[in-house]
């Protein structure tokens, strides 16, 4: 009997221990979005920037992702866990850790109602009424596979933050209007992107924002504007609705397809735009088609 009672007594030690001073987080929140992980990745990064004392989003080797927050004179370190559940759904656990207080936290969090606790819990929610805002205000259809079409394009290279693209094209806009206009080229098709490299990582695009034209001699020289053939490919397609701001979500979208398909995609996306944003109107009524290469048996 003492034996099993000094046991017993090592084994509560080492699990307080643990419980005090190893595990990782003094406070788990879980819950289910309606969202995947990219989307949910994206819309903590806009969320992130009207949180007041925020931090830049830390992406983790093993797929999770980091965000510190500031109340009063804590900062609070949330570790972002979404899995996958299946095409349109996501389980999403957020470890939370006050830097500050930690050890007291964990004392007081089995026995009484904290504000540590209330303060996590409201901030998740606040989180989750942001997210569902945003998915309110896009709608994505996949459409499956399909050519990705050839045409010569007149282009100028952007270096952006994921969700800088829009005003990357924006800032070209006047640009490519007015050599189209000058030179008399006929116009091909809407304008587009071509992704030439996406790093999730570092949350960051190279691209080239496009007008697909006819191919003439009078191509006037430019220092910021180039010449360029995109050429055909296979592709699977999505038709992506809403503000151009936040297309690259019909890039997760076909991802996840691909994934469900056994597709070896080329993770460099194409964007086609049907609408000039600047006429305005209802948002979910503009089109952008979104494709994204199958890899060849070559590559």
């Amino acid at each position: 009997m003492k034996k099993a009672g000094i046991t017993v007594g090592i084994i509560l030690v080492l699990a307080l221990g643990w419980y005090l001073f190893l595990k990782p987080q003094d406070y788990r929140v879980s819950f289910k979005a309606k969202a995947l992980p990219g989307t949910i990745n994206q819309t903590l990064r806009a969320w992130n920037q009207i949180m007041d004392g925020s931090a830049p989003i830390t992406f983790l080797d093993d797929g999770r992702f980091e965000q510190q927050l500031m109340f009063n004179d804590s900062v609070y370190r949330y570790t972002w866990n979404v899995t996958p559940i299946h095409d349109s759904l996501s389980q999403v656990d957020v470890d939370i850790k006050d830097l500050d207080n930690s050890i007291m936290n964990r004392i007081k969090l089995p026995f009484y109602d904290t504000d540590f606790e209330t303060r996590s819990k409201n901030t998740l929610l606040d989180f989750n009424e942001f997210l569902i805002d945003h998915l309110d205000d896009f709608k994505i259809t996949v459409i499956g596979e399909e050519e990705l079409f050839s045409t010569y394009c007149a282009c100028v290279a952007e270096k952006k933050l994921q969700r800088e693209k829009a005003s990357g094209m924006m800032r070209n806009y006047s640009l490519l209007n007015s050599i189209i206009a000058e030179n008399e080229i006929e116009l091909n098709g809407p304008p587009l992107i071509e992704v030439l490299d996406w790093n999730e990582k570092t949350d960051s695009l190279s691209y080239n924002f496009c007008y697909p034209i006819i191919r003439s001699e009078r191509l006037q020289k430019h220092p910021e504007v180039f010449y360029k053939r995109l050429f055909g490919k296979n592709a699977i397609k999505a038709v992506y609705n809403g503000n151009y701001l936040t297309s690259d979500r019909a890039w997760y979208a076909l991802l996840a397809y691909a994934e469900q398909n056994d597709l070896e995609v080329d993770p460099k996306p194409v964007e086609v735009f049907f609408n000039n944003p600047n006429m305005g109107g209802d948002e979910l009524m503009w089109k952008t088609d979104v494709y994204l290469p199958i890899k060849s048996s070559s590559e």
